[in-house]
C-alpha cells in the first residue's frame, strides 16, 4: 500500500495490505527499519549510484517507508523501503517483473528504476527500490467518463494477468484474510474486554456468511491482479490517462477483486457505478456477472482484515501515529457497527449490470 505520489500521509487512509505476516518487531532489522532515518536512506541510495541533495519528504505509506528525494542532477526520485520480514526477495521480484510486463504492453504503471541492472537493492539492513516521481491529481469517481477509463484500463491489466500465473504472491484467501484476522483481534490487548463477546459474534456470524457467499470464487477465473486497487493507487495525468501504483500487493483472484473498491453508496449511486466501470471493461475483456455477488462479501472481509492489520503492526512507532483512535474505545463501537451494517448488506440484493 504505497503511494507514489507527493502527498503529506494521510491517517484516515483505508490502504489494507493482504499480506498477514507479522516481523519480529524485537529484530535488528526490524528496528533499523522502524528508526530509518534520513542519512540511512541518503546513504542507500548514495550506494547505487544515486546523487540526493538532501532534500526529503515522506510519502503517504505505512507499510514500507516511502520517501521523494530531491536529486543533483535530475528529477526527483522515489525511494521505497520494503519492511521487513514481510515479503521474500522472490515476491518482491515477481511483482516488479509484473509491472515491467504491463509496462511492455503499454499499460500506464510506475515501474522501479533498474540501477546497475537490479531493480531490488540492498544496503546495510535494508532492502530498497528506486521509483520516477510521477505526478497527477485523484480520479473523479462519479465521473462516468473517468470511469470507463478505469474500466478499460483494468480489463486490459488482467489480459496481461492471465497469461502467466505468479509463483511466489499469496491467493485471495478469506481463511487468512478473514477468520485468522478475527482470531487475532479476539486476542488483541486494545480489545476492551466488555466488548469482546459482542465483537467475537457478529465477527464470526459474517464470517460464516463470506465463506457462503465466496464459494462462488470456485467457478471464478483466478488470475493475476493488483491486490489493492483503490482510487488511491491512480494518478490521473495531465494527457488524461490513468497511471497505475503501488503494485506492492499484488496477488492472485477473481476479477472484481480489482473493481469492486470503485463501487459504494446507495444502491442507485452503486449500480450506475457498476454499469460505467464494465461499460470500459467490457471493451477490451468479457466480465463475468456472477463475480458481482463477490462484492460485499469482499467489502466485509477487507474491513475486518484492516483492524487485524493495525493490531498486527501496532508496535510499529508509525502506525501508533497515525491510528492512535485504535487504542480508544470509540474504535471498537465504530468497527462493530460497521459489521453489523456490513453483515445487512450481505442480505441485499446482488448488484445488477444490464
Amino acid at each position: 500500500m504505497d503511494r507514489i505520489d507527493i502527498q503529506p500521509p494521510d491517517p484516515t487512509d483505508p490502504t489494507d495490505p493482504t499480506d498477514d505476516t507479522e516481523p519480529d518487531s524485537n529484530g535488528s532489522e526490524f528496528q533499523a527499519f522502524a528508526h530509518l532515518d534520513p542519512n540511512s536512506m541518503l546513504n542507500a541510495l548514495e550506494s547505487v549510484g544515486l546523487q540526493p541533495d538532501g532534500r526529503v519528504t515522506a510519502l503517504n505509506s505505512y507499510e514500507n517507508r516511502v520517501y521523494q528525494v530531491g536529486m543533483e542532477d535530475g528529477p526527483n526520485k522515489v525511494a521505497k523501503f520494503y519492511r521487513p520480514g514481510r515479503w521474500s526477495d522472490d515476491a518482491i521480484l515477481e511483482e516488479h517483473a509484473f509491472t515491467k510486463e504491463l509496462e511492455s504492453l503499454e499499460i500506464p504503471v510506475v515501474c522501479a528504476e533498474a540501477l546497475s541492472g537490479c531493480v531490488l537493492h540492498k544496503h546495510e539492513q535494508f532492502r530498497f527500490a528506486v521509483y520516477p516521481s510521477a505526478g497527477g491529481r485523484p480520479p473523479e469517481l462519479d465521473n462516468p467518463d473517468q470511469l470507463e477509463v478505469i474500466g478499460r484500463s483494468i480489463a486490459r491489466l488482467h489480459n496481461a494477468g492471465e497469461l502467466s500465473p505468479f509463483k511466489h504472491r499469496r491467493n485471495l484467501d478469506p481463511v487468512r484474510m478473514g477468520d485468522e484476522s478475527v482470531e487475532l483481534l479476539l486476542k488483541c490487548d486494545l480489545l476492551p474486554p466488555h466488548v469482546g463477546d459482542v465483537y467475537g459474534g457478529i465477527a464470526k456470524d459474517l464470517m460464516t456468511v463470506v465463506h457462503q457467499r465466496l464459494h462462488i470464487m470456485d467457478d471464478c477465473q483466478t488470475l493475476r491482479l493488483h491486490g489493492d486497487f483503490h482510487p488511491g493507487n491512480i494518478l490521473w495525468g495531465a494527457d488524461e490517462t490513468p497511471h497505475l501504483l503501488d503494485f506492492d500487493d499484488c496477488i492472485s483472484g477473481p476479477s472484481i477483486q480489482d473493481l469492486w473498491m470503485f463501487i459504494s453508496g446507495d444502491r442507485e449511486y452503486a449500480n450506475a457505478r457498476v454499469a460505467d466501470l464494465l461499460e470500459g471493461y467490457t471493451q477490451f475483456r468479457e466480465f463475468n456477472p456472477a463475480e458481482l455477488a463477490l462484492v460485499e462479501p469482499l467489502r466485509a472481509l477487507r474491513q475486518i482484515h484492516h483492524a487485524a492489520w493495525i493490531a498486527r503492526r501496532w508496535q510499529d512507532p508509525a502506525f501508533q501515529m497515525a491510528f492512535p483512535y485504535f487504542a480508544e474505545e470509540r474504535f471498537w463501537d465504530s468497527h462493530i457497527l460497521a459489521l453489523r451494517e456490513q453483515r445487512a448488506a450481505l442480505d441485499e440484493p446482488v448488484l445488477r449490470w444490464d
